[in-house]
């Protein structure tokens, strides 16, 4: 069964800033990071439990991948995954991450 990849707004968001923060460097790797970061995702209609349970939140519905130095954080529920944020691995996820998460 194939579930349907849902971007919330704040992850897009997120996804806009990195490519903007990255662009001032190289346009090139911007586009490389943006699409790797997409094609991710686009696994996940198929794949949605490879990604691994995100530590801080012990909730096995709420995994990640890592792509480069980022972590793509979603919540699957039912049929479809929720893309929730994408923030660089060296930064804090709370306490703005937790009202991301629709399950609880």
């Amino acid at each position: 069964m194939d579930y349907q990849v849902i971007w919330s707004l704040e992850a897009l968001k997120d996804i806009e800033g990195i490519a903007e923060y990255i662009e001032r460097d190289s346009h090139f790797y911007a586009c490389s990071v943006v699409t790797r970061i997409l094609s991710t995702t686009a696994l996940l209609c198929t794949f949605p439990i490879s990604g691994r349970i995100v530590p801080e939140e012990d909730n096995e519905n709420v995994r990640e991948h890592f792509v480069f130095s980022y972590r793509v954080i979603y919540e699957i529920s039912d049929n479809v995954i929720y893309v929730l944020a994408v923030v660089h691995g060296k930064r804090m996820l709370y306490p703005e991450f937790k009202k991301r998460i629709k399950d609880k």
